[in-house]
């Protein structure tokens, strides 16, 4: 017979085996490019690829933050990134906190086809909704602009971030809120006092993915922004490729500096998520 915890033991040994190697194969291709931005050209198109550099340099990052081969340096695309992902994570964050509300605790003529249409939304590539949002874009003059990006972006992101807080919402207790009515607190005020700060852990994991989506698209801005004072960071990947030579380590080093910014916002975000849900749990 074996000793007794053995089991359990083993158990966990495997389970946390299990997740090291989980990890270690997550984390490699963030380490292999971090690793790939400080060697040289030469290390890079090696024949035997090495995990650490020989020659380390920072040739490629100050490459990257000049500017290479575009009109502007680094500062201006990462403004106009910043920008673009702020605002479509605030006003996507407003309606769909609102619209979310609105289906979780009213009943109202066509909501079930709502929902239905929410879920059918999110089924469409986006490949295939281009055409029509350009031509629109372009009746609109919003094309070339930031402006009409921000739109896309908040339209595109509507549907996952309201169908997932409506689930945050439908958690809530109503009797608080009905609570709060007795009291004689307004609607408006209800919502804001009662049922928002419960509802956001819900609201950060959705800003979370909002402005991790808006931070790295790519295809939107491509087919929108024409002009070099409006591109965006992934646009600026683009003039690493299409040469004689694909130039590997100002990709792997725009890569890497294109990454701490949404790290950074993650850490901040996360905090808050975290202090919001054992809040919830107390006042729930």
């Amino acid at each position: 017979m074996s000793a007794p915890g053995t089991g359990g033991r083993g158990t966990r040994i495997a389970l946390n085996t299990a997740g090291i190697l989980v990890f270690l194969f997550a984390v490699f291709p963030v380490f292999w490019m971090v690793s790939s931005a400080f060697k040289t050209d030469e290390d890079i198109n090696s024949e035997t690829p090495l995990p650490v550099p020989i020659h380390w340099t920072l040739h490629h990052f100050k490459a990257v933050i000049n500017g290479q081969g575009l009109d502007y340096g680094l500062f201006h695309f990462f403004l106009n990134s910043l920008i673009v992902a702020i605002v479509t994570v605030v006003v996507g964050s407003v309606v769909s906190i609102l619209a979310a509300y609105a289906v979780a605790r009213t009943r109202f003529r066509g909501r079930t086809a709502f929902l239905l249409m929410l879920i059918i939304v999110q089924m469409v590539p986006l490949e295939a909704l281009m055409l029509p949002l350009m031509l629109n874009a372009q009746r609109l003059h919003l094309l070339n602009s930031l402006g009409g990006v921000i739109i896309v972006y908040v339209g595109s992101m509507l549907a996952f971030s309201v169908l997932m807080l409506r689930g945050f919402v439908a958690a809530v207790p109503k009797d608080l809120e009905d609570a709060a009515s007795i009291d004689g607190a307004s609607k408006a005020t209800t919502f804001w006092r009662i049922t928002f700060p419960l509802v956001a852990p819900g609201l950060v994991a959705t800003s979370i993915f909002s402005f991790v989506n808006a931070w790295n698209e790519f295809v939107i801005a491509f087919a929108f922004l024409k002009d070099q004072d409006k591109y965006m960071l992934p646009l600026t990947l683009s003039y690493s490729f299409g040469r004689t030579q694909v130039e590997w380590g100002s990709i792997m080093a725009s890569s890497t500096l294109f990454t701490i910014p949404v790290m950074v916002f993650f850490l901040i975000v996360q905090r808050r998520m975290v202090s919001g849900l054992v809040a919830g749990a107390v006042k729930g």
